[in-house]
């Protein structure tokens, strides 16, 4: 970065003056707070430009953060992206901006997929995986893959061959995007062991719950989305990305503002609810964040979302503060701090990056938990 772009990005630091003067489309309905007003020291942005300074930032493209409901820091940087298929270019991020969400897709499809529950629209975790598609007979007759069920996909336990390590042009994933039936692609897959003996990343997962949320609600899945999720929650702009055979990339294709997607993390940190009004089933964000699976050491996984704790410092001392994730390829991060309530967004474009979380990271640890003095 040179220095007149050092000058530039230093100056999008948003305090609650500088939001207010947005426009109403891009500010939407948060209320501001200064940092200490909602337990912060009042440090946040000069610790924020002191990594920065360091380097430690790298490609950050936005960071939004809500403490008890409202925006405690917000800022849009510039920096190089890539969508889909395109060349890299670079983006002068701002509150408006789309950014891919990559596999934060899958953890909105977690939700989706227990708000189509609580309509009855789809079936319980507990089904036959197979037994939602018929036309696949010929593989039901695999007794293992019969073994197969709901929870199995929404837990990432499926025992099925796959990868989605980089290069991520060969992944399994864009295989399946690219695959005639994308569905009998990712059953098809060989079993490695017993259904949920074992946490195996699985893009396809997300893929099969994304089709019987279609077929249970009779309407696509972003209208689903749109319906559902986001016009509820106030979320006016999104957009999700196909595959060959025209169909929403369910695990990987969302496109959001990073506001909008704070605005989930606050949803959940409200117990499923929005301005008193239900949105996601309370029982299925309980079912959602119970440990079902070991990622690795200190990560769980439940219902398409990372699970996890944190030690803070506070006045009466240090604590082990639970945190819920979303994760996505390039930096993309959800972090939700239910006890805390506290939200933070990051995206970023560090598609080809193998420590993508390093900057997520630091901006969680050492400029939000670091200041959080209750």
């Amino acid at each position: 970065m040179n220095r007149r772009d050092a000058l530039k990005a230093a100056g999008a630091i948003l305090t609650a003056s500088a939001i207010g003067r947005r426009t109403a489309a891009a500010a939407t309905s948060f209320e501001l707070a200064a940092p200490e007003s909602v337990g912060f020291a009042p440090d946040l942005a000069a610790r924020f430009a002191a990594l920065e300074a360091a380097g430690r930032l790298l490609n950050v493209h936005a960071v939004v953060a809500l403490r008890k409901g409202r925006v405690v820091f917000e800022r849009y940087m510039t920096g190089t992206d890539q969508t889909g298929e395109g060349a890299p270019a670079t983006v002068e991020f701002t509150a408006d901006t789309l950014h891919d969400m990559r596999s934060v897709t899958k953890s909105i499809v977690g939700l989706l997929y227990g708000i189509a529950l609580g309509q009855q629209r789809v079936p319980a975790p507990d089904q036959p995986l197979l037994a939602q598609f018929p036309e696949y007979s010929d593989i039901a007759k695999d007794p293992d893959k019969a073994r197969l069920t709901i929870f199995h996909a929404l837990t990432m336990t499926l025992g099925l061959k796959w990868n989605e390590d980089l290069p991520w042009i060969h992944s399994d994933e864009v295989a399946m995007d690219s695959a005639p039936d994308r569905y009998r692609f990712v059953l098809e897959r060989p079993m490695l062991g017993a259904p949920g003996k074992g946490y195996i990343y699985n893009g396809g997962a997300t893929a099969l719950l994304g089709r019987l949320i279609e077929r249970g609600t009779g309407v696509d899945l972003p209208t689903f989305a749109r319906t559902a999720l986001f016009g509820p929650l106030g979320i006016e702009a999104a957009d999700w990305t196909k595959g060959a055979d025209g169909v929403a990339s369910a695990a990987s294709g969302l496109r959001l503002r990073p506001r909008d997607l704070a605005r989930i993390g606050q949803m959940i940190v409200a117990g499923g609810k929005s301005d008193d009004r239900t949105i996601v089933p309370a029982d299925w964000l309980d079912a959602s964040f119970r440990p079902a699976a070991m990622v690795d050491d200190g990560r769980r996984y439940g219902y398409h979302w990372y699970l996890g704790e944190l030690a803070v410092s506070g006045k009466s001392g240090t604590y082990g503060a639970k945190w819920i994730g979303a994760f996505g390829l390039g930096g993309q991060r959800l972090f939700v701090f239910p006890e805390q309530e506290f939200v933070l967004a990051v995206t970023a474009g560090n598609y080809t990056t193998e420590d993508q979380a390093r900057a997520p990271i630091a901006i969680l640890r050492e400029v939000f938990l670091a200041s959080l003095v209750d």
